[in-house]
């Protein structure tokens, strides 16, 4: 066997991080790092691996890019967060939240092709050479730089949306977002204008819950009850316009749009997350 046991679970954390970002669910991570562990222990025997974490890394994104090469065979959408079962999507919170992962990244990583995933990932988030890549690619270094470069395009070079030149006020945006996400009522009322507006779609709210609230004080006491949610948030935009997304684990589950006037949130509309939404990058100023 070219790698030993104890060489492989050495390694299988880093695994784990290069396949979750790749297939971005932890549970599909696994079952990849798993089927990479499966190939070693099969492989004829050879002279020793010098570098016994490069080989598994290769072996690892061919393993994903099979997977999202077989995923966009069955035309499968990426999952939204309603239809993930509460273990997996805690699980990929979970990751997200310990190694820091961007979570709009994530979710904008779903708009690149599988050789352009692997390509991104590989290179501009684990700093594999690209000679490397090009192996994991089966094509040349000039295709995979390529690949990479594409990538770069389509995660950082989308267009921004007309709306964006009459977007929200951020600081009020952002001041009440931070107020939300710790419970802080009385700073919410001081930034919510007295004959504000929540609107949501009644699939994201419990049972008995009104979709439609009025006024400052009863907004920012609704609000205190989804505060875990709003945990899960990050800036994007969604079908051109400039909206936060809430994505627990990486996965869209709803779009808050909160407009302002005169230093103050006059409006806030929850809608729940669609298959069909495009998701491009918010400009700098939004946080992510």
């Amino acid at each position: 066997m070219p790698i030993t046991a104890e060489e492989f679970e050495s390694a299988r954390p880093y695994l784990l991080s290069v396949a979750h970002r790749m297939l971005g669910s932890v549970h599909d991570a696994q079952d990849a790092v798993q089927t990479t562990w499966l190939r070693t222990v099969t492989a004829r025997s050879s002279p020793r691996i010098e570098n016994p974490v490069a080989w598994l890394t290769t072996v690892t994104a061919r393993v994903c890019l099979d997977e999202l090469r077989a995923r966009r065979r069955r035309n499968e959408a990426p999952l939204l967060a309603g239809a993930i079962p509460a273990a997996e999507l805690a699980a990929d919170e979970a990751m997200l939240r310990t190694e820091d992962v961007s979570r709009a990244l994530m979710v904008l990583l779903r708009r690149l092709t599988p050789p352009q995933r692997v390509a991104y990932v590989l290179h501009d988030l684990f700093s594999v050479p690209f000679d490397r890549i090009a192996h994991v690619l089966g094509g040349t270094v000039s295709g995979a730089k390529k690949h990479a470069s594409r990538a770069r395009q389509r995660l950082d070079g989308a267009r921004y949306a007309t709306e964006w030149d009459s977007r929200p006020d951020p600081q009020v945006v952002e001041a009440f977002l931070a107020a939300a996400r710790t419970g802080d009522t009385r700073t919410m009322i001081r930034l919510l204008a007295p004959d504000s507006v929540r609107d949501a779609d009644a699939a994201l709210l419990p049972g008995g819950v009104r979709t439609l609230v009025t006024g400052a004080e009863n907004i920012a006491a609704e609000t205190v009850r989804f505060q875990d949610r709003l945990h899960a948030v990050c800036g994007l935009t969604v079908n051109n316009r400039p909206v936060h997304l809430i994505a627990p684990g990486g996965h869209p589950l709803a779009t808050i749009e909160i407009s302002t006037a005169d230093r103050k949130v006059t409006r806030i509309t929850l809608r729940s997350a669609r298959a069909t939404d495009e998701f491009t990058a918010a400009p700098p100023s939004t946080t992510s």
